[in-house]
């Protein structure tokens, strides 16, 4: 059996990962959110949840204890988060990460497009290009996935880019996102070492259509 820790499982794109691992047998989930009432319940006997605090090096050390692979989900403090969650799972001999990042941060989003994403998140940029560089520079196996502008759409309809050239499209659904991440969470050696971003296919714009 497989075992997947999901940092900051309340988050809508695990939301949707939640929904689609929860049904196979073979992998055995821990959840781990701030919050644990905003999880609903799961009744599942492959299934644990955790409350606890990413930057609590106690908490997480506990969450992560003998899981095959981390998907990381997270908002807030992402440097701090980063390092904590390369450290525990140096400690513990952990490979295998995922974790979601932003659009923009490498200045990959062309054409007004990128004027428009720089004014609206530019100040977000800093730590999560941090983040990225910490799990670039360690030693796990990571993916790196940065998001377009995020939808509620429920389609899979997405195209990879990756690190180093432009970025396409302005928006993806959270739950292709999320298909993404079960894949990989299948096939472990999918994306291995890279750093992709991810979008709806002809979404290219000034801006997405919902703003």
């Amino acid at each position: 059996m497989k075992k997947v820790l999901v940092l900051g499982a309340a988050g809508q794109i695990a939301q949707w990962a939640i929904d689609s691992l929860k049904s196979q047998p073979e992998i055995a989930l821990t959840l781990f959110a701030r919050d644990k009432s905003k999880l609903a319940p799961l009744p599942l006997a492959n299934t644990r949840i955790i409350e606890g605090d990413v930057l609590n090096i106690e908490q997480l050390t506990d969450a992560m204890q003998g899981q095959d692979m981390v998907y990381a989900n997270l908002a807030g403090d992402m440097e701090g988060q980063a390092e904590n969650i390369i450290k525990v799972m140096n400690t513990l001999n952990i490979q295998r990460l995922i974790s979601i990042n932003t659009l923009g941060i490498y200045n990959e989003v062309p054409g007004a497009f990128s004027e428009w994403n720089n004014q609206e998140i530019g100040e977000y940029f800093p730590p999560y290009r941090k983040s990225a560089d910490l799990i670039e520079s360690s030693s796990l196996d990571y993916t790196i996935l940065r998001a377009a502008w995020l939808t509620d759409e429920n389609e899979v309809d997405f195209e990879i880019t990756h690190k180093g050239e432009a970025f396409k499209g302005t928006v993806v659904s959270r739950k292709s996102v999320a298909h993404l991440v079960t894949q990989i969470i299948a096939n472990p050696a999918l994306y291995a070492k890279e750093n992709l971003g991810v979008s709806k296919p002809h979404s290219d714009a000034d801006k997405p259509y919902f703003m």
